[in-house]
């Protein structure tokens, strides 16, 4: 009698993982983690991401401890998006009846899904390497407010886009009316830093800017040829520049940011007298500990035809 052989089991490779996608209980927030440990929560409120923390836990964006975390108002920190305006409303501009820095910060968005990439490249048996956000928001959803002070058709896409060591965040802007409207656009980005007085910021040197905070006003100024420091409250506009951004602490690379289609960039610290002045900034010391490098196109107006859709982002890397 010849013996037969049971075939060999067929090895069955165990699931890779895979991001993670939760709604909070009261629908007002979203996390995403990654199978490294790279995590973003979004406030929908605003759509604003309050929280970006890397594979070793450490926390890249700076949070207002006195933050309103109950859409009762902006929030101090994370990363608000400014949309339709920068700034102060400019009296006789379709923006002029708009609260400072528009409505998309102060919106509720809606939360439209998740997608995400296939890579082999996380430890172990691979995975997903980065997962996709989707918020929107459009005239039929902000408040009656809001649509009063700026009466125009149009729809938001924001994406988040959370990878290893990177946070990718775009905007698509899409006028659906007929008529053309003027609007701006900023990514209102507080980063987390141990002390401003090690902070540098490069990429900027030579580019003009905008100082909000010298004696007489704002002023026009020339590029410095140098670095950015910080020894006091400072507020300055950078425009017209492409080149990528790199925040130091104590000379060792902390972040980098590169830009599609923003052509400009804020660069604030408040210091302490500004920081006291605002009752949402906390702790009292935190302008110690926050450095904001806001990519936007605030320079100047741009003007969205009907129809037409724009669309911009910035690639935070954390080092």
């Amino acid at each position: 009698m010849v013996e037969r052989k049971k075939p060999s089991a067929i090895p069955v490779s165990p699931l890779a993982p895979t991001p993670q996608v939760s709604i909070s209980d009261d629908s007002s927030r979203v996390v995403a983690t990654l199978p490294t440990g790279d995590r973003v929560e979004v406030l929908l409120y605003g759509a604003t991401v309050i929280s970006w923390k890397s594979a070793n836990g450490k926390e890249n964006l700076f949070l207002s401890d006195k933050a309103h975390l109950d859409g009762s108002k902006p929030v101090r920190g994370g990363i608000p998006v400014v949309f339709p305006l920068f700034g102060a409303p400019t009296a006789g501009h379709e923006t002029g009846k708009l609260p400072q820095h528009g409505f998309a910060r102060s919106s509720r968005w809606e939360y439209l899904g998740k997608s995400s990439s296939e890579s082999s490249s996380l430890p172990g048996n691979g995975g997903d390497a980065s997962v996709k956000l989707d918020f929107g928001l459009s005239e039929g959803i902000i408040d009656s407010k809001a649509r009063s002070a700026w009466n125009h058709q149009f729809g938001l896409t924001y994406s988040i886009t959370l990878s290893t060591g990177e946070l990718y965040t775009s905007l698509a802007v899409s006028n659906t009316e007929s008529s053309a409207w003027d609007f701006q656009v900023l990514f209102h980005t507080y980063l987390k830093i141990d002390d401003i007085s090690k902070v540098s910021v490069v990429g900027l040197e030579e580019t003009a800017y905008l100082d909000k905070v010298v004696a007489g006003g704002p002023k026009e100024s020339s590029a410095t040829k140098k670095a950015i420091t910080f020894e006091q409250e400072t507020d300055r506009v950078y425009t017209k520049s492409d080149k990528t951004i790199t925040v130091l602490e104590s000379d060792e690379p902390r972040f980098e940011v590169k830009r599609d289609a923003l052509g400009d960039v804020v660069v604030w610290n408040p210091w302490s007298e500004k920081a006291k002045g605002m009752a949402d900034f906390g702790p009292a010391d935190g302008w110690k500990s926050m450095v904001c490098v806001e990519a936007g196109s605030v320079g100047q107006w741009m003007t969205l035809e009907g129809g037409d859709t724009w669309e911009g982002g910035q690639r935070i890397k954390a080092l």
